[in-house]
């Protein structure tokens, strides 16, 4: 029943049918004792004394002839176990008898090897039957759980047996036989050769051209990337086709993906005779399936070239999304794969943006005062609650599944817009290649006829919400990777217009949406030309997780918008990433597969043999620029490297920031303190304007020694500091922390829990995150040390806090008011929040109210981006070549021009820091303290921001001459004398080229403004 295929040149990921000969692919030996192990089975059964003597010798020989399995399983079994399976055939063939049904008999066996070597399982199977229906239930997934989504890899050989289990019982049997891989040791370097990563169980059984065909796709999978590579082969003289698909297991993380290959399958009306999933030592997984029509399926039925089309089109749908509850099993005979996919986006994205303020909280807006910080932070609040209560998870996939029809409609209008064609957009070429069983019955409607159909099918308002807010996905969705055939995850750059304003009053540029099977993400950004880090938000439990979910796009959309206020002088604009993977998922894994999802829309689509072109309704190229953040700073490296693998030739080297120094001429942040520079421009800034030594100055700190702008901070001040927070626990002590303990933990870069606690005074401490019934030298008992920690920072006192550290909103408006004591004191004269978004605007507000001097994340927490910006500067403007040469380390060593680009790049932090502290001092001087440091901060962010935009959109940048001066000024002269002004002229993008012109011009003739201004009392006269 196998097929011998003659292997065909490189082709695409979804190429067609290929004839092949009608001859094994893989053999299987006999087994030249088979009828000596049947007589001795003969023996075990009847000494068990279950089946009638004269019987006995009938049911063997049928169980070794005429059911027809394959000879590996009589050579993997011993005779004990092979009459146990006779005898449960004799068993369950004596129940259906009962019944006096005999297509009713059912059989599952297992039998799971001890030492973990492999299993074997049996079971009855009817051709074309899904799991959740046949004897075998769940079978599948459970060897999937077992064996398949192990580190520990296995190969499997699956077969359906030829004959039926009696003579009038027409069921097959469908054996599994499963065993550990035993690799030979590793080449010593990388190879192309398959045969040096295979099990010699797999050499010994493949033929030659199935090698050859493997070692094809592995190549493919190895040269392009880590979603799943498919071709398909129609077998000469039959209706049998062979399906082969590979990935890298390592890196794609999917899971159920073979048993959920059944189902898909088994949708279109498909069976398989045998089938394979051989693991290689260097990562690869290679499934071959083959595939044929159920026996006596009806004439209307579709042919089988359809159905194997959608099964090749659908796979990397059920590769991203394998365990999707809008697919069968879990929702069995409601979707095609395309579908459920589609219905399961729709779902997420009602979720983030299903509009949950309705005219309740909007008359409640109108009475209070937004302006007033209390008053803000209520409603803040109160969106939050409607945003949790209105619509959940489960009642939006309630809503889901109550209305399949009116799903199936709105995919077709999704699809109608973004399946591509041979003339893009277009529907006329469309038709025959969707869904194919589906769009043959369903009639497109348009917008209006859908709206329409939705209004009058969904009486109940809240669930038409969540039917409407799919209509609105389908019409704001620019591109989408959805119909590409090789793909990790899902990815949609979304038109930004749906967001309400009186959510989101800051309209985004740009939006990315990204869904993966054990993850979320969205990118947001704020301009065009916009940088900023990714974030992975970590949940500790399901509660956190729920919590992180609900809050995920807001969190982003504050993030971005934080990073839009600080990003003021320099030309990328703000954006940022975040990433929310499942309980217990790998970071690792859901960053790239972010990052690989997100690539598909910004490479064009003509690259031979990785994609197919796509639907893009945005028609201008894209460039994004990430940096490292939460959780992805030892990421960036890869994320460079695959973008050009992936084919980004020319902006691979800007792509991200925040990139190993050695070995892809990164910028660390940590080791030259960039971001550290910028907050202590503003803390030297205090203690000159104040004449303040700091040797005197007592200091709290969030963010340890372990992290980037904790240890900096401690490496860089000589206070004295009485506490620092940070993820291990709290470590405080009134008299002053050492200092020399302090410093040998932040070169080490190793949190407070590795202080040695014999250099506390009598009245200090460590409380680490996991100790229980502290108690503390004054006498005080702490019971739970991650409660007291996550506290921490609103029970100390000093002159100065610097946060460095700690989840957003740590100081709210529901605890602001512990930081000042019962007399109005507050407990610090300074802030200077290093951290970002770590007090919230009204709790600033608050605190500055009572006297605090306080400089905002947006103006402190500055530096890492000028850094990062001038880190894609040079990626930017060097060529491949020169990159390699000039920033790329050497034997260990920096070049010259490294060390010159990184001093120019800390000399501009240090500058553009100064400048801005010395015009908020100033513009709060001269309006006599009555308008916030923070608000100046808000105003000279938005100040320079919306002057950037207006001379972006002007003329004066064809000026030649005035371009000419404004952009040598900006480029820092190191890059300028190695390449030359004309040479940086002619790499970066005309975009780029408009951004650092504006955002020069811009700062310098703000803050000019700034030191020239005497009277006006506001900033925006200046636009």
């Amino acid at each position: 029943m196998s097929s011998h295929l003659q292997v065909p040149s490189q082709r695409s990921s979804s190429s067609t049918d290929n004839l092949v000969k009608n001859v094994p692919g893989y053999t299987t030996p006999v087994f030249a004792g088979k009828d000596a192990q049947q007589a001795r089975v003969d023996s075990e059964v009847a000494s068990k004394g279950f089946i009638p003597a004269p019987l006995v010798h009938g049911e063997v020989s049928w169980f070794y002839s005429n059911l027809g399995i394959d000879d590996t399983y009589f050579a993997n079994e011993n005779p004990a176990v092979i009459s146990d399976h006779i005898i449960a055939l004799y068993a369950a063939k004596i129940q259906a008898y009962t019944k006096h049904d005999v297509n009713s008999l059912v059989i599952d066996l297992e039998k799971i090897n001890e030492n973990g070597t492999g299993a074997t399982f049996i079971h009855t199977s009817p051709p074309g039957v899904t799991s959740t229906e046949g004897p075998g239930a769940a079978c599948e997934a459970r060897i999937d759980d077992l064996f398949l989504d192990t580190k520990t890899p296995y190969r499997l050989e699956t077969y359906r047996s030829q004959g039926s289990v009696s003579a009038t019982a027409s069921q097959q049997l469908r054996c599994y036989f499963i065993t550990k891989c035993s690799f030979p040791p590793l080449p010593a370097e990388e190879s192309d050769d398959i045969r040096l990563y295979s099990d010699p169980v797999f050499l010994e059984k493949a033929s030659e051209n199935t090698l050859q065909l493997y070692q094809t796709a592995m190549r493919s999978v190895r040269a392009r990337r880590y979603g799943p590579v498919l071709s398909h082969y129609q077998v000469e003289g039959t209706r049998q086709h062979r399906l082969v698909i590979a990935y890298d297991s390592h890196a794609s993380g999917t899971r159920h993906f073979f048993s959920a290959l059944s189902n898909l399958y088994h949708f279109y009306a498909l069976y398989s005779s045998r089938k394979y999933v051989e693991q290689f030592s260097n990562g690869i997984t290679i499934i071959s399936l083959y595939l044929n029509p159920l026996p006596g399926s009806p004439g209307g039925a579709p042919p089988i070239e359809h159905s194997i089309y959608q099964v090749v089109k659908e796979a990397s749908l059920l590769f991203c999304l394998p365990d999707n509850p809008f697919f069968l099993p879990k929702a069995p005979g409601t979707h095609a794969v395309q579908e459920a996919t589609y219905a399961y986006c729709g779902w997420i994205f009602a979720q983030h943006f299903c509009n949950r303020l309705g005219p309740a909280y909007l008359s409640l807006r109108n009475v209070l005062d937004e302006t007033d910080p209390m008053h803000a932070e209520v409603l803040n609040d109160i969106k939050r609650r409607f945003r949790e209560e209105t619509f959940t998870r489960e009642s939006i996939a309630g809503i889901i599944s109550s209305y399949p029809e009116l799903i199936r409609l709105l995919y077709v209008n999704f699809a109608m817009i973004h399946y591509p064609t041979t003339e893009q957009g277009g529907a006329a070429n469309m038709m025959p290649t969707l869904s194919y069983q589906r769009l043959q019955t369903v009639q497109p409607l348009s917008d209006e006829e859908l709206y329409d159909k939705l209004r009058r099918t969904v009486p109940n308002k809240h669930e038409l919400q969540v039917l409407e807010s799919f209509l609105i996905f389908n019409k704001h969705v620019l591109k989408t990777n959805f119909y590409q055939p090789t793909k990790v995850a899902l990815s949609f750059r979304l038109a930004p217009d749906f967001l309400p304003e009186v959510e989101y009053p800051k309209k985004p540029f740009g939006m990315f949406f990204v869904i993966g099977n054990e993850f979320r993400g969205f990118h947001i950004r704020f301009r065009d030309v916009a940088r900023g880090g990714i974030r992975i938000v970590m949940s500790r439990n399901k509660e956190n997780y729920s919590i992180n979910q609900r809050q995920l796009f807001d969190e982003n959309y504050g993030l971005a918008s934080t990073q839009s206020l600080k990003n003021k002088d320099i030309p990328e604009g703000g954006a940022k990433g975040t990433i929310l993977p499942s309980l217990g998922a790998n970071p690792r894994s859901c960053f790239e597969k972010y990052v690989d999802s997100i690539v598909d829309l910004l490479i064009p689509g003509q690259s031979p043999g990785i994609k197919e072109k796509l639907v893009d309704l945005y028609g201008k190229p894209e460039l994004l620029f990430f940096g490292p953040d939460e959780g992805t700073a030892d990421m960036m490296d890869w994320a460079a490297l695959h973008a050009r693998d992936r084919g980004a030739e020319t902006w691979w080297k800007s792509f991200t920031t925040g990139k190993s120094a050695e070995t892809l001429g990164g910028v660390p942040h940590d080791k030259y303190g960039m971001t550290s520079l910028s907050i202590r421009q503003y803390v030297l800034g205090l203690y000159k304007q104040l004449g303040l030594r700091e040797r005197d100055i007592t200091k709290v700190q969030t963010g340890g020694p372990d992290g980037d702008l904790g240890s900096n901070e401690i490496l860089l001040s000589s206070d004295k500091t009485v506490a620092v927070i940070d993820g291990s626990g709290v470590l405080a002590d009134p008299a002053g922390l050492n200092r020399e303990e302090l410093i040998r933990l932040a070169k080490l870069r190793v949190p407070v829990s590795n202080f040695d606690k014999s250099k506390l005074s009598k009245d200090g401490y460590l409380v680490k995150v996991e100790e229980h019934d502290t108690r503390l030298p004054s006498g005080e008992l702490v019971i739970d040390g991650t409660d007291f920690r996550n506290t921490a920072h609103l029970r100390f006192k000093a002159d100065l806090f610097v946060p460095c550290g700690g989840r957003p909103e740590a100081v709210n408006i529901s605890n602001m008011a512990a930081l000042v004591d019962g007399e109005g004191k507050p407990h610090f004269k300074y802030i200077v929040e290093g951290a970002n978004l770590f007090i919230t605007q009204q709790a600033r507000l608050y605190l500055e109210g009572r006297k605090v001097i306080l400089f905002k994340d947006s103006s402190a927490n500055k530096g890492g981006v000028t850094s990062s910006s001038l880190e894609v500067l040079a990626g930017l403007a060097l060529s491949t070549q020169e990159y390699l040469d000039l920033m790329i380390f050497k034997d260990g060593k920096p070049s010259e021009f490294y060390q010159s680009y990184v001093r120019d790049v800390q000399e501009k932090i240090t500058e553009n820091a100064a400048a801005e502290f010395q015009c908020i001092w100033r513009e709060h001087a001269r309006l006599g303290g009555s308008k916030s440091r923070t608000l100046i901060s808000d105003e000279l962010s938005a100040t320079l921001n919306n002057l950037q935009a207006e001379l972006e959109g002007s003329d004066l940048f064809e000026d030649a001459p005035s371009r000419e001066g404004v952009l040598r000024r900006a480029i820092p002269k190191t890059l300028v004398n190695k390449v030359g002004l004309d040479a940086v002229f002619q790499r970066l993008p005309e975009a780029y080229q408009r951004a650092l012109f504006s955002s020069w011009v811009a700062s310098h003739f703000v803050s000019r403004q700034l030191e020239l201004r005497a009277t006006d009392g506001d900033i925006y006269w200046l636009i």
